[in-house]
Order: structure tokens, then sequence, then C-alpha cells
């Protein structure tokens, strides 16, 4: 099993804002809470993550996102957080950019741990999907520096909340995840007390993103939701069914 402390200096590389939070928040925090160093990049500001473009045009979505993330990484304690301008939605068709960004990171950060998207994006999404593929390019282009991981969720946490993911339809697919039994997972790093509401606070700094997920569901179930953050090595996934 990786503890925190075995992951020295950590570069996260998300798609999004709120990806890093959802899927990486305590990590990053004990982290920094270790004295350890972490770089947050994020490829986008998310300007099209509405579906109100009347009162969330993508210029101002973009902007208040960013204040947003700004928000949530000083509850964090993350000080080095960059968000870049690649066109939300738009990611598959920039490859070449992507590479070479994510090659960047990696030659400038040197770090010992990787985290990102494993090769299901989390959710299908395309732009998380071409980040995991960005991601990995360059780190084995670069000669496999480090340690990469990958988030996936825990095969238990889908079997938990499987309905709930369909009535939100949350999966840009027919593929489902399999995920992978906790036992089997490296990092799973599960959140509870303090450290659990400071994760929450700072999901709750991204309104314009996490504003109805607070709103629809009790506080027990909120933390339930987002307690568990599970991380394989770059090799060790599986593969997704259809449904």
């Amino acid at each position: 099993m990786i503890a925190i402390e075995d992951l020295g200096t950590i570069l996260s590389i998300w798609a999004h804002p709120d990806d890093e939070t959802y899927l990486a928040a305590g990590i990053m925090a004990a982290a920094r809470d270790n004295g350890q160093r972490v770089v947050c990049a994020t490829a986008s500001a998310g300007e099209m993550g509405t579906e109100d473009s009347v009162n969330w045009p993508p210029e101002r979505l973009g902007r208040v996102r960013r204040w947003e993330a700004a928000a949530a990484m000083a509850v964090l304690g993350i000080t080095e957080h960059r968000v870049d301008d690649f066109p939300d939605g738009e990611f598959p068709m920039h490859d070449l950019a992507g590479n070479a960004w994510a090659a960047d990171l990696l030659a400038e950060v040197r770090p010992d741990t990787v985290l990102t998207f494993g090769p299901e994006g989390m959710t299908f999404h395309l732009d998380h999907i071409a980040v995991h593929r960005w991601v990995t390019h360059a780190w084995r282009s670069a000669g496999r520096p480090g340690r990469l991981l990958y988030a996936v969720p825990s095969a238990e946490k889908l079997a938990r909340f499987m309905p709930l993911y369909e009535e939100w339809n949350m999966y840009m697919s027919p593929l489902r995840p399999l995920g992978v039994p906790r036992a089997e997972i490296p990092l799973n790093h599960t959140l509870s007390g303090a450290a659990l509401d400071r994760k929450i606070a700072a999901l709750r700094a991204m309104s314009t993103q996490t504003g109805a997920l607070t709103a629809s569901v009790d506080e027990a179930l909120l933390h339930e939701l987002v307690a568990e953050e599970t991380f394989v090595v770059a090799a060790e996934v599986r593969e997704s069914v259809a449904v």
C-alpha cells in the first residue's frame, strides 16, 4: 500500500476545475500538511460547464470558475496551482498541444508522483480521457519518471452508488466502469472528520459546479459520496463493460 508521505512531490493534472477536488483533494491536502510540494494543473477553465448558457456565457463562467478554483486550492493549502486555456469540450482535437503541455509540466516540476485520470476518465468525458492520454504519453516519453497513478472508482463504491450515478446521467458513454476491489487498490485515502469537512468546504467553493449536488443530497450522503479517493498504478487498470 502507498502512504501519502511516500508520494513525495506531487503533480496533479486534470481537465476542469473541480476534477482535482472531487478526486484528489484529501490526498493533496494531506501531502501539503506533511510539507510535501504539490503542484496542481488544470487544462481548462471549464467555460462550457453549464446547461444555462444564457446566465452563464462561456467568458463569464470561465472567469468565475478560475476564482472558484483559487478559493478551493486555498482551502486545501495548495499554493502552486494553474488553470490553462485549452478549449473546454474540444480536448481530443488538441492532442499535439496537450502532449506538449503535459511534457512541459513533467519537465518543470520533476514530480515523484503524478496523479491524473484513468483511461475511462471516471465518467467517460472525452476531455478527461484526453488528459489521461496526454499525461500517459508524456510520462512514457520521458522515460517513466517517478510514479504515475490513475484515479479509478472502487468496485464497492460503484456497487453502492451506481443507481444514483445513473439517475444523474453521470456517464457520457454506454460503457460503465468495472472499478477495482478496495483490497487491490494501492492508494486508498478515505477521509473523515476535519479532513472530510475540509474537502467539502473546497467543493462548496466551486458552487457553479457543486451547488446542485450539495443542495440535493443530505449531509451524510454527501460525506459518503466524496470521502473515498482511490488510485491505482498506471499499469493496473481494468476494462470497461457495456450496459
